[in-house]
């Protein structure tokens, strides 16, 4: 399977009056391979819209190159820089970006126009595109006429029109309601099924990047933490703030002391659990709350009791103290205690992490600001 997009060693530098240089994006290297669908995934600040301005051409890189289909088209080293127009690519960004005066045909065939394609090849096209972007029929309609869905349909639709081999999309669902964005997301893997070209999709919803995703690269403060499978990702998260991202997490602060785990603010009883070798003496336990098993006070387990129990749709949620946290723990409706309740939890090969570290929270905090 051939790489269709190629960072090495990709690094984009921001000066800035009030914070002063900002490293965006520090030194990326990744390969988008043919056909897939890849996701950049992160918090405001991370550096995924940056890198993907990078790959379409809006912003050039500081240090580092970047290849295409092949042919290299941003190099620090060469001092080569190709503009967006001729780098064939699709775009779709989080404003649908469609031009109130044309009406949806004009609209789609607009790229087409650009190239100078005859009118016979842009009528046969961008019928293709209205069709499978399920707007046939609306071509002499003004997008003010439109739903919000429809719009992004043409912003779609404008973006096949040119059959790219790579597709970037920029928080393109993120204007819509949440069951308009479920019913996009199928329509999108449709298309690239439809017309074969490789997605990079950038989005901060995980549910989202792991609903579309083949792989995702997750990013944090610039920093590439892990690139995966949404399975793998989720399983096996590289660090803390991967598992913390992705999908609810427990976190538990404990001592190991003597060669047992005490949850902290509480030495009276261990947490039985098979300690690391590399094990500090204060770490972070972490799991997910419906991979912690609740058992009756009876069973082996940590001894605790129930402070709150919280009825949802599909699950019911237990707040218990282990030590001086609170745990929130998931489980099917079929297991029920009351508030109050004495009971046990255990903790099922959970992910063992360092502390918190203060200074990347405050750089977080001071990203998001940029």
């Amino acid at each position: 399977m051939a790489d269709q997009v190629i960072l090495r060693n990709v690094t984009k530098r921001f000066a800035t009056k009030t914070l002063g240089d900002i490293v965006a994006v520090d030194n990326f290297n990744l390969a988008v391979h043919e056909g897939e669908c890849f996701s950049f995934l992160g918090p405001s600040g991370c550096g995924k819209s940056t890198t993907l301005r990078m790959i379409a051409g809006f912003e050039d890189l500081t240090e580092g190159e970047i290849e295409l289909c092949g042919r290299l088209v941003s190099s620090s080293s060469k001092n080569l820089y190709v503009p967006p127009e001729e780098r064939g690519l699709g775009m779709v960004f989080q404003a649908f970006a469609v031009w109130p005066h044309m009406n949806v045909f004009e609209n789609v065939a607009f790229p087409l126009r650009i190239q100078k394609v005859s009118n016979a090849e842009v009528t046969e096209r961008v019928n293709k595109a209205l069709k499978h972007t399920s707007l046939t029929g609306l071509e002499t309609t003004y997008p003010s006429d439109l739903s919000g869905g429809q719009q992004q349909r043409i912003a779609l639709a404008r973006a096949i029109v040119t059959n790219p081999k790579v597709m970037l999309l920029d928080e393109p669902l993120s204007n819509l309601d949440p069951k308009l964005r479920e019913t996009m997301r199928f329509e999108i893997k449709e298309l690239q099924r439809e017309f074969g070209f490789t997605i990079i999709f950038v989005t901060h919803d995980q549910s989202e990047a792991m609903a579309i995703s083949d792989r995702m690269m997750v990013c944090d403060m610039g920093k590439i933490m892990q690139i995966d499978t949404p399975e793998n990702l989720y399983n096996k998260p590289v660090n803390r703030f991967v598992h913390n991202f992705l999908g609810e997490s427990t976190f538990i602060n404990v001592d190991v002391q003597d060669g047992k785990v005490y949850p902290k603010g509480d030495h009276t009883q261990a947490i039985k659990l098979d300690i690391p070798k590399d094990a500090a003496p204060q770490m972070v336990v972490a799991t997910r709350p419906n991979e912690i098993e609740l058992l009756a006070a009876t069973e082996e387990g940590f001894k605790t009791r129930i402070e709150k129990r919280i009825f949802l749709t599909d699950r019911t949620e237990y707040l218990v103290p282990v030590g001086e946290q609170m745990v929130k723990i998931q489980t099917p409706h079929r297991v029920r205690f009351a508030q109050g309740d004495s009971c046990a939890v255990r903790f099922v090969d959970p992910m063992w992490y360092p502390m918190d570290d203060e200074e990347a929270e405050k750089e977080r905090a001071k990203r998001q600001l940029f």
